[in-house]
């Protein structure tokens, strides 16, 4: 199983080719557009593995903007004992919601890739079915 280590939002992820992953907030990304990540820190399969010193210059890893949305909110309820002195407060982070489609190794060749999307043909063949019959 390939993998590749890159860095984004100033956090370090390990993914895998077809793999959905949870990033902090891509600024200016539209749906569906493709995102490439040159700050690949380290990739690797079962025999071999590149490890960078920071980065491996060349490697990149293709992905896919699937959503743009925001976390669960979370209270930030502070209070002074004995003062009357409280304050409510709440958060919301925002992330990008990517799929990994294409591993890129140092020299530009493809490393690992993704199987494509098939929409669920299931509803496809009932409705054929039910036109049949």
């Amino acid at each position: 199983m390939s993998f590749a280590v890159i860095q984004t939002g100033g956090k370090q992820y390990k993914v895998k080719a077809g793999e959905i992953l949870k990033i902090e907030r891509l600024v200016n990304s539209k749906l569906n557009s493709k995102i490439e990540f040159k700050e690949v820190l380290a990739y690797g399969d079962d025999k071999t593995a590149e490890v960078g010193a920071p980065k491996i210059d060349g490697a990149k890893v293709e992905a896919d903007l699937v959503k743009n949305g925001k976390n669960r909110t979370i209270l930030i309820f502070k209070k002074r004992r004995r003062k009357n002195s409280r304050r409510k407060n709440g958060h919301r982070q925002e992330f990008s919601l990517i799929r990994i489609n294409k591993i890129f190794s140092k020299d530009g060749k493809v490393f690992s890739e993704a199987s494509k999307i098939s929409k669920s043909t299931k509803k496809v063949e009932k409705k054929e079915e039910a036109k049949a019959k």
